[in-house]
This record gives C-alpha cells, structure tokens and sequence, in this order.
C-alpha cells in the first residue's frame, strides 16, 4: 500500500532523506572517480584473481543499495542519483502526484503530475 506525504510529513523526513541522499551521492562519486580502473578489476574478478580495489567498489555499491532501501522504507523514491532527487508520493485535489525534492533545496517546495516529472515541477 503506497504511503501518501503531505508536504509537512515530507520535510519532516527530510533530515533522514538528506542523509541518504549525500550517502548515496558521495558513493556514486567514488565509483565515477574509478571508472578508469573497473574494467580491469572486473576482468581480473571474472578470472577469480580478486582485487582490493573491487571490494573498495563492493562497498560503495553497498552504500548506494543501502541508501535506496532507506529511501524506500520512508516511503519516497530516489528518481536521480547525480541531482539528488526525491520523489514523495502525494494526493493532490483528490488525484495521485508526486512532492519532489532535490539534494541542494531547503525544503520540499515543489510537485509534479506522474507523468510530467521533474521539468513539469510546479511551486507547491
């Protein structure tokens, strides 16, 4: 059963979807930062060789994988790893939208149809 937000409940699960969010925004980072290296170390993996630097990578696919599923027991969905974004399922005027969020705002101010996304974002 989806959990409704209403944009008082949302920022006031903010702090915790904050947290989230940089977790998993900093572990993307690492894992962009070695890209270069991946290949190899998954080359290396397959031939059962093993690599310190595919378990530094495990950990941070942990850490995103941990961030989702906290997101998901709040009861909101991460649409956008790079931006931050947070989608917060909602009822507006009796039909069913989305509070959306990103990492960089204060607060949750903005929503959007389910099909619109975040270029139709509208001031709540």
């Amino acid at each position: 059963m989806t959990k409704y937000f209403t944009s008082e409940e949302a920022n006031r699960a903010l702090p915790q979807v904050r947290s989230l969010v940089a977790q998993i925004m900093q572990a993307r980072e690492a894992i962009i930062q070695a890209q270069p290296e991946l290949w190899p170390v998954l080359e290396k993996s397959i031939g059962n060789g093993g690599s310190k630097k595919a378990g530094e990578l495990l950990t941070e696919f942990h850490r995103v994988e941990h961030g989702v599923r906290g997101l998901q027991e709040i009861g909101c969905v991460l649409k956008d790893m790079s931006l931050g974004l947070v989608d917060f399922p909602a009822l507006r005027d009796g039909r069913e939208v989305l509070l959306c969020w990103k990492y960089d705002e204060p607060e949750v101010m903005f929503w959007h149809d389910l099909q619109s996304g975040y270029q139709g974002r509208k001031r709540l």
